[in-house]
């Protein structure tokens, strides 16, 4: 693959990349460290890290024209959400930071006539509004819960905003002056008075400017509201085509379930077929048993929320090193958790001790394998003890895939990123969550998704994630059987101390219990070099994409703890993840064992 330059989107020219480029160990390093070098260049970044430039730019044009001075903004799809982090604030932050803390709701203006697929949309945002001094807070929910737009939603939003379609919602809205109305639209609707729209350097915004028009008063009402409504129409009608995305839902949610092996028409006028009930080997497994949320840890934290409401709120369980927000969702989030880092038989002997003892638990949270370090726990074992003593068993499927791996006969739920190799193109963000109908929690837990989860999977992310996982399971195939070939390369190179990967793990035999005969062990491996030193050259040698993030249709390289664990490195030695490792997330290139083997000549050098 081409070098690309630091700071770039990956895939380069991509709008909403989930991903962006930091070629060199030096600059994962300054990214750390909040170097300007390495800062200014990011034309974007992780979208729950990095606020992504659209979202930022809407923010700030929602505090010029209805903030106070000094105020910013974090933005997110509904009331509810925006009530969440407002609470999370309150809790966390000092109480010199509360100061000037809100929210404003901004709505389709009732006054105007919307098309009924504008309205159906639900093009609506919240935006927490908030000082400098509580922004870091703002940030922790943002990052840890999942819950802010898209960068999409943002765009379109942003439009209707500026259009003075998207409002503050007012209880009862004010009478019009008899003598003007301001209003927005084409010119050959309306007469202009004035232009005010300007770019504002944001990054990805479509730049239509569509100047303020002023209505005189005789111009007559009805033929007003038809020419907006024309106006609305041809604007967003196109531009986002909402008879798509029942199906479009409907296909991913089948996908996920293992049952829509081939392409199906999503303009068919009618809903798809009645899903078998005996998917992933569940009986009475049902579609509307799988929910999409609009990024993977959403789906662990929804899932979190939802058991903090269907049973007595406990602590829980992460077991396993894990991915750092699933940590932190279950610390910040209710009555704490307790954390077994390696995951070993010898944490599940502790465990079982303490629960003989009589402690309870909410659930156990897992990853199935491990990320960074492969490693897979012992589910049978878990199975039984979460039986035996009353708790939930939460397995999070991204890494190890349900093409490869059935887990769901362990879990209660099955939470899954389709972020990542689901979707491959590195250009959508979703997440999964899947309830175990057969699990002693359903009834309650089913009862609380009814009441209580809110769909705020965007539209327009919907119809690119469908898209991108039509041949989902096919890439599967070609990106194990490429890992593996890597696995190969680095474990005969006498540099390389240790290849982390299910099929070599000691933990395997955990890994062939959730086995699927057709299935594979996945596209991630992580591997580590003799000396620091060494570990940098390969990686600034390794001819692949470099960055955040895994799971893409590409190969892509990082120096995991360094991006992940910055701030933690001593913690997260102590639990044996090698400060110095290098995780793999292995693509579908033809190259990869000749690119793997011009990075170690490089390392031999050190």
């Amino acid at each position: 693959m081409p070098l690309i330059e630091l700071g770039d989107s990956i895939p380069p020219n991509t709008a909403h990349a989930v991903s962006v480029s930091l070629p060199t160990w030096k600059s994962n390093i300054g990214y750390e460290e909040g170097e300007q070098w390495v800062i200014g260049a990011m034309i974007t970044g992780y979208p729950r890290f990095f606020i992504h430039k659209s979202i930022q730019a809407f923010g700030h044009d929602i505090t010029v024209k209805h903030g106070a001075p000094g105020q910013q903004a974090m933005l997110f799809p509904t009331r509810k959400t925006a009530n969440r982090c407002l609470e999370f604030i309150r809790d966390k932050a000092p109480q010199s930071a509360l100061v000037s803390l809100d929210v404003l709701h901004l709505v389709l203006d009732p006054a105007k006539k919307t098309p009924e697929a504008l309205q159906s949309a639900t093009p609506s945002i919240s935006a927490v509004l908030f000082s400098a001094e509580a922004f870091p807070f703002a940030k922790q929910y943002w990052q840890h819960s999942g819950d802010g737009i898209s960068s999409r939603r943002a765009e379109f939003c942003h439009g209707l905003f500026k259009e003075n379609i998207l409002v503050p919602e007012v209880k009862a809205s004010s009478p019009r002056s008899p003598k003007q109305k301001l209003g927005r639209g084409p010119k050959r609707y309306q007469r202009q008075a004035s232009i005010d729209d300007t770019p504002n350097g944001s990054n990805g915004m479509h730049q239509h400017h569509y100047p303020v028009t002023l209505d005189t008063p005789a111009e007559d009402d009805v033929t007003d509201s038809l020419e907006t409504s024309r106006f609305l129409e041809e604007r967003y009608g196109r531009n986002l085509d909402l008879s798509l995305v029942p199906n479009a839902k409907s296909a991913i949610r089948r996908r996920i379930a293992g049952v829509l092996t081939t392409d199906m028409d999503l303009d068919s006028k009618t809903a798809f077929p009645t899903m078998d009930s005996n998917a992933r080997g569940i009986p009475n497994f049902k579609e509307d048993d799988i929910y999409l949320v609009p990024c993977g840890m959403n789906a662990i934290f929804t899932t979190h929320q939802a058991l903090l409401t269907a049973r007595d709120p406990r602590k829980s369980i992460n077991f396993g090193f894990p991915y750092v927000d699933t940590l932190k969702i279950l610390q910040k989030f209710g009555p704490g958790a307790i954390f077994y880092g390696r995951g070993s038989d010898a944490d599940l002997d502790d465990l079982e001790s303490r629960l003989q003892n009589g402690e309870k638990f909410l659930g156990l949270f897992c990853e199935f394998p491990g990320n960074p370090l492969l490693t897979c726990p012992d589910l049978v074992r878990i199975r039984r003890l979460a039986d035996t003593y009353d708790f939930a068993v939460v397995v999070d499927e991204t890494v190890g895939t349900f093409v490869n791996v059935n887990v769901l006969p362990f879990a209660d739920v099955v939470v899954s990123s389709l972020t990542k190799i689901f979707s491959g193109d590195c250009n959508v963000m979703g997440g999964s969550i899947i309830l175990n109908p057969n699990s002693r929690y359903y009834t309650s837990l089913k009862s609380v998704m009814t009441s209580d989860f809110e769909d705020t999977y965007w539209a327009e992310d919907v119809i690119f994630m469908e898209r991108n996982s039509r041949d989902f399971k096919s890439r599967i195939d070609r990106v194990n059987a490429n890992a593996e070939a890597i696995c190969e390369v680095l474990s005969a190179h006498p540099l390389v101390t240790n290849v982390y990967y299910p099929k070599f793990n000691e933990s395997r035999p955990n890994y062939e219990t959730c086995k699927l005969p057709s299935g594979g062990y996945g596209g991630l491996l992580s591997c580590t070099l003799k000396t620091k030193e060494q570990a940098m050259a390969f990686y600034d040698a390794i001819e692949t994409a470099k960055g955040p993030s895994l799971g893409t249709n590409f190969t892509l390289t990082s120096p995991y703890v360094v991006l992940a664990h910055y701030q933690e490195m001593d913690w997260a030695a102590s639990f044996g993840v090698n400060p110095d490792l290098l995780r793999v997330s292995v693509g579908l290139e033809d190259d990869l064992k000749e690119v793997f083997a011009r990075a170690l000549k490089a390392a031999e050098a050190f």
